[in-house]
């Protein structure tokens, strides 16, 4: 007879871990939630979104001031934390480290649903915003004063986007992953946060007041990077179904729209990591993958695969140069608008996914974390930047959509779905992009609630789940931000919102890399 042994310690369930067939658990007990870090997070979030509601033009005005601010004070930081960073991670998984075992076990989802999961969380409906018309910033602004709208200028602007979503940005998901994962797993701290990834280091200020106001900080700077993507990922959406349906552009209908997504990932963040998230995240990649090959298929195959190659054996060639170059001499602000973008973001964003790929994770070596996370999410990048912003790339040169010019009208979103509904049977398969964005926002944001929710539990055990009533809360209070972002306006705020985030939690990524070589030191491998 299966029965889930279940022992009941300090009003939390906890499935026998012995037991391989066990089923997930709710903690029964409501108040599992670490008041300090919830509530501090909750007033964080209000003091940020009601100015911004209340004094739109101003709080656009003190954005731009902060964001000069970091960028000129900062911008060299965020260079090199993104070269050390992926050394580090790799160095981790060629090392004698790279063995260690999360859980002792065989893994808990398949590669296939790992990878799903991992890509879908990772990348949101960015990848389709920035997959699509990324190139077009760069074709007209190129990088290394390259002549503008340039053969040359071209061949730069099919390339960048691969970089910017390549292994640099990739390597920030994994290094919170393995410090997070090896405290969980290893360790067995019963608690996914990021004070847990540094109690090598700060030891019992782990679960004290610092450890809390280090976890609030991560939580304000999801809240801030999940806002980018949403506020990104909302209008392209919404541009689509009024090219389908005929509705009134409005910020009513968009703010309409992103209520409709919360719903979905609001249900599905409900539903939990197998019945919810594992099932949004495979159907998403199999309608992505078909999306793609049509694309290919329908699309000039030719020019698409020979830019898809002439640009990653020019990204490969150039790696190191464009990882270190800053425009010393230059006044484009080229690396300050876009590479110190991206990096920002990856930080804001890196310490979400490592809890929740710590989560999926258990029963995988820190070498297969690291190799599978920056292969798979590095190489599925590349593949849409190569089919979706060549084909794109093609419609511009042929002169048959006048894309740049509507990019630089400030029409990025309209620019999109122009593109993708300029394919043969064109509204099936701008209907089609439109449920895939959905899904991919969803498949993105309902982790992002799942973490947060995770991350405010006070104790959460290898076979537990935060509460049902915490993720759905969370999936809400999601949506504040990029709401209100919609208001002001503009890809600037978006952007200074990402570096915003971003910025406290620099210091974080050093103190975990040195807590873990400390917990290596004295733990060893087990």
């Amino acid at each position: 007879m299966a029965v889930l042994e279940k022992i009941e310690r300090d009003n939390i369930i906890v499935v026998n871990p012995e037991n391989k067939n066990m089923a997930k658990i709710e903690s029964p007990d409501k108040n599992n939630y670490d008041k300090v870090i919830f509530f501090g997070t909750l007033i964080v979030l209000l003091s940020l979104t009601i100015p911004l509601f209340i004094w739109p033009v101003k709080s656009l005005d003190y954005l731009n001031v902060i964001k000069g601010f970091i960028l000129g004070k900062f911008g060299l930081v965020y260079v090199w934390l993104t070269i050390l960073t992926l050394v580090f991670v790799l160095w981790l998984a060629f090392s004698k480290y790279g063995q260690i075992n999360f859980g002792d076990s065989e893994p808990q989802f398949s590669t296939f649903n790992w990878a799903s999961m991992l890509f879908c969380a990772g990348v949101a409906t960015g990848i389709l915003y920035w997959g699509t018309i990324e190139w077009a910033y760069y074709y007209v602004t190129p990088p290394f004063g390259v002549e503008p709208r340039s053969v040359e200028a071209i061949e730069w602007a099919s390339t960048y986007g691969m970089f910017h979503w390549g292994v640099s940005g990739w390597a920030y998901y994994v290094l919170p992953t393995i410090a997070i994962g090896y405290a969980f797993y290893i360790r067995k701290i019963p608690r996914m946060r990021i004070s847990s990834a540094c109690q090598g280091l700060i030891g019992k200020q782990s679960t004290g007041l610092f450890g809390k106001f280090m976890d609030m900080l991560f939580m304000v700077g999801l809240l801030g990077s999940s806002g980018t993507s949403l506020g990104l990922g909302t209008p392209m959406i919404a541009a689509g179904f009024v090219l389908l349906f005929g509705f009134e552009n409005t910020y009513l209908f968009k703010v309409l729209v992103i209520i409709f997504c919360t719903v979905i990932f609001a249900t599905s963040v409900y539903l939990g990591l197998e019945k919810g998230i594992k099932r949004l995240s495979n159907i998403n990649t199999t309608m992505a993958l078909l999306f793609l090959a049509f694309v290919l298929i329908a699309g000039p195959t030719s020019f698409i695969l020979k830019m898809t190659t002439n640009s990653f054996g020019l990204m490969v060639d150039n790696f190191i140069r464009m990882s270190l170059w800053t425009e010393p001499l230059g006044d484009t602000n080229f690396v300050e608008d876009w590479s110190i973008f991206y990096w920002a973001w990856w930080v804001a964003v890196g310490p979400f996914m490592g809890i929740f790929v710590a989560k999926i994770s258990k029963g995988r070596t820190i070498k297969q974390i690291v190799l599978g996370s920056l292969f798979y999410g590095s190489m599925g990048s590349a593949i849409y930047y190569g089919i979706l912003g060549n084909y794109a790339i093609h419609q511009e040169l042929s002169g048959v959509l006048p894309i740049t010019e509507m990019v630089q009208n400030g029409q990025a979103p309209e620019a999109i779905v122009t593109i993708v509904s300029s394919l043969p049977f064109g509204k099936i398969i701008l209907a089609l992009f439109c449920v895939i964005g959905i899904i991919f926002m969803a498949t993105s944001f309902d982790s992002s609630s799942y973490t947060l929710a995770s991350c405010a539990t006070k104790e959460l055990n290898i076979n537990d789940e935060p509460s049902r009533w915490q993720r759905l809360f969370w999936a809400f209070a999601l949506v504040l931000l990029p709401i209100a972002l919609m208001m002001v306006g503009g890809l600037n705020s978006l952007k200074t919102a990402a570096l915003i985030s971003s910025l406290p939690l620099i210091l974080v990524y050093f103190m975990m890399a040195a807590s873990l070589l400390i917990s290596f030191k004295k733990y060893g491998v087990k």
